[in-house]
């Protein structure tokens, strides 16, 4: 896979000044994004988990087994 970043000439003028690599930072900024972008999708199925832990608790939702017996009947897939 191939990605272009385009780094706004006064920046790349900044980091070269400053002794970094333009490309490098740019590498290491979008790997950063993409582990909080990770950690994001993470918490949310954490949240996600958490809620239908809290909603089983307070005795709302139904059993599995009624679930699946209903798209057993409503697929028509066997039993």
């Amino acid at each position: 896979m191939r990605v272009t970043v385009e780094i706004p000439d006064e920046l790349a003028a900044e980091l070269i000044a400053a002794g970094k690599d333009p490309a490098r930072e740019a590498l290491e900024a979008l790997t950063a994004y993409q582990r909080l972008l990770d950690v994001a999708a993470e918490a949310d199925a954490r949240e996600g988990i958490r809620q239908g832990l809290e909603e089983m608790h307070r005795g709302e939702g139904r059993p599995a087994t009624e679930f699946f017996a209903e798209m057993r009947e409503k697929h028509g897939l066997p039993g």
